[in-house]
């Protein structure tokens, strides 16, 4: 039976350690290198209900994108949900990896799953956070259009964007929090961005520049990830039982 840290050498080839931010928190956060694992829970978040979900099913491992120890602990009680999260999988011997900026970065990654699902083509890294963001074409349609497949595309329950005044034929994105490589993506020619977290001085920024950008929100940015590396651990490791989580979905809703 393959071993967590089999997996983790597996996972590193995808999304090389070196390739993570300096402040970054990536590998093993919780566990043992010498368990053995029969079943991976996959999600974007490690996050409490995702934690008890990997408990219910019986994972052995649970692999996110975002860290489950992002900054130093203080202690480690059930009075917040990250420690009650952590001290289940204890509890349960389920360990836990993640690939944050690793994977953002990783060809195949973040960017190149967001890049491929809205139908990008001619596909390249964009200079933008040590080559995390991401550049293509599609066929020249009205902003609108656009927007419309953004939307059924990711799976959002609403966008947030600012029109540029001009049709949408090449297009830069960047998965979760990259709005501040609004600059880039106007450098490199894009009329049109896709990404999340943006703040209200940069939809100015972006309008004046003649950028459409669009917010489609932190999780539906990066989830489609999930999948892409579900599908290769599965393809790896077909001895071992890998499964998506069903509890997690982004919580911000448009009313």
């Amino acid at each position: 039976m393959a071993t967590v840290g089999e997996i983790l050498a597996f996972i590193e080839t995808l999304a090389p350690r070196e390739l993570k931010m300096d402040w970054d928190n990536v590998g093993l956060n919780c566990g043992s290198k010498s368990a053995p694992v029969g079943k991976i829970l996959l999600a974007l978040d490690p996050f409490e209900h995702v934690c008890d979900e990997a408990a219910r099913w019986g994972a052995d491992l649970l692999v996110t994108h975002h860290p489950l120890i992002f900054r130093p602990l203080p202690m480690v009680t059930d009075d917040a949900a990250i420690t009650r999260g952590l001290m289940t999988l204890v509890r349960n011997d389920i360990s836990h990896i993640c690939a944050h900026t690793n994977l953002d970065c990783a060809p195949g990654g973040v960017n190149d799953a967001l890049a491929n699902t809205l139908g990008l083509q001619n596909i390249a890294p964009l200079g933008a956070f040590g080559g995390m963001m991401r550049c293509g074409e599609v066929a020249e349609q009205s902003l609108g259009e656009f927007l419309g497949f953004v939307k059924q595309q990711l799976h959002c329950d609403g966008l947030r964007y600012c029109d540029g005044g001009k049709p949408v034929r090449k297009v830069a994105v960047g998965g979760g929090g990259c709005a501040d490589g609004l600059f880039d993506a106007i450098c490199a020619g894009c009329d049109t961005f896709v990404t999340s977290d943006v703040k209200y001085n940069q939809f100015w920024d972006a309008r004046e520049q003649g950028l459409s950008i669009i917010d489609a929100g932190h999780f539906h940015t990066e989830n489609p990830v999930i999948a892409v590396v579900a599908a290769k651990i599965q393809a790896q490791f077909p001895e071992i039982e890998v499964k998506i989580s069903e509890s997690h979905w982004d919580c911000m809703k448009y009313y």
